[in-house]
């Protein structure tokens, strides 16, 4: 029964809640305060062609705040372009961070937060892991505010950016004081125009997010409460909402799953799956964060099950997932496998993003190097050849 529960962010969740920004900038009781924002978008077209843009200056307009914009963020964020963003909020003398994306824009939002008021010039001065110099911030972040168009991450409601340094093939962890999101703006209706793909990653990082804190030497009552809900919310509702992109309901309960996953990960944690990621995708920068998880899933999970250390857990969740006839361990891998195929996204293959086998040995070794507390969580050590012979099982 012990947990620290520390979620300060404001979340104004539900359709048409973008419309309500406006109220909580400069308001006697707004959760932000700013004459001038520096507003973070991708280097894509759609946040500029689905009008959620206008709809943003329009917001600040009431509330009279001015605005810079900064648009050059990617699908996997990179040390010199959120320095650059950090040089530039400085430059434009922003007060605050508006982050309108999804978790890529969400996350560089945060390291720009921290670039943009600490005396360093270098990101990895500030960073605790891998070749990181492993120093806090001195000075806290700017605020930020999140606006997030997909259901995925929860980067909306938690303090940690995942930044990638090209120059050392590392994809790792940023924090420091105030990235934690002052306000958070969950609106479906914004995420209906995600196509079905990346709908499906998305959906399936945010139910990882859980299913990994599920199984996590670190669980406690509050993180698995919390991590139920978002199992069961984002499995009963994917499917959907990637078939009917105009069905709301949806769409919000996968967001609502999203946003949960967000919150178990401040008050658990995540597990080895996603540093293993990460080392794919450091290494093939096209390859989305979502999809490299999918990849991994079954083989990562099976581990677990082999060992048969937390068979409870995997029963549980595979009822969670709708099998409520589960019994044993083995249906989880049953019911994952199901809503991959239902998502369509059952067949993703590691090589068609370039991905080698003579490359797993080092992106084991970069795994631990650059995210290891994450293997810290894991229901049992998992040694480099485990997590090779992971790679392995899932490569095709």
């Amino acid at each position: 029964m012990s947990f620290n529960f520390g979620i300060s962010t404001n979340a104004m969740f539900g359709a048409g809640q973008l419309g309500n920004l406006h109220t909580q900038l400069n308001a006697p009781m707004g959760a932000v305060q700013g004459k001038k924002a520096l507003v973070v978008i991708s280097n894509g077209k759609s946040t500029r062609s689905n009008g959620y843009l206008e709809r943003l200056e329009n917001e600040l307009a009431q509330a009279g705040v001015e605005y810079a914009i900064f648009d050059k963020i990617s699908a996997n964020p990179t040390k010199p372009v959120v320095e650059e963003g950090g040089r530039f909020a400085k430059e434009n003398g922003c007060d605050f961070i508006v982050a309108l994306g999804g978790g890529s824009v969400i996350d560089a939002s945060k390291a720009i937060g921290i670039m943009a008021t600490n005396p360093s010039n270098d990101l990895w001065d500030y960073v605790m892991f891998g070749t990181g110099k492993g120093q806090w911030p001195p000075v806290p972040s700017l605020p930020i505010v999140a606006i997030t168009t997909t259901a995925g991450t929860g980067s909306e409601t938690d303090a940690g950016a995942v930044i990638t340094n090209p120059a050392t093939e590392e994809k790792t962890g940023v924090f420091g004081t105030g990235t934690m999101p002052v306000l958070a703006i969950i609106d479906p209706e914004l995420m209906r125009s995600v196509p079905a793909k990346f709908k499906a990653y998305q959906g399936f990082d945010a139910l990882f997010h859980s299913t990994e804190g599920f199984i996590s030497n670190k669980r406690n009552e509050m993180s698995k409460m919390v991590a139920s809900e978002a199992i069961r919310n984002v499995s009963e509702n994917l499917a959907a909402a990637i078939r009917e992109p105009e069905n709301v309901e949806a769409m919000g309960k996968v967001a609502f799953g999203s946003y949960l996953s967000g919150i178990q990960m401040c008050v658990g944690s995540c597990t080895s799956a996603h540093p293993l990621e990460h080392a794919l995708s450091a290494y093939h920068e096209n390859l989305p964060h979502g999809a490299g998880l999918i990849m991994i899933s079954k083989a990562f999970y099976r581990f677990f099950i082999n060992k048969h250390i937390c068979d409870d857990c995997f029963i549980e969740m595979a009822k969670l997932m709708g099998m409520s006839s589960a019994n044993q361990p083995e249906d989880f891998i049953t019911a994952l496998e199901q809503l991959q195929t239902d998502c369509g996204v059952a067949d993703l293959k590691m090589s068609d993003y370039g991905i080698t086998p003579d490359e797993f040995e080092k992106m084991a070794q970069n795994a631990k190097d650059t995210l290891g507390v994450n293997f810290e969580n894991d229901p049992c050590m998992l040694s480099n050849a485990d997590c090779v012979a992971i790679y392995q099982e899932s490569y095709k």
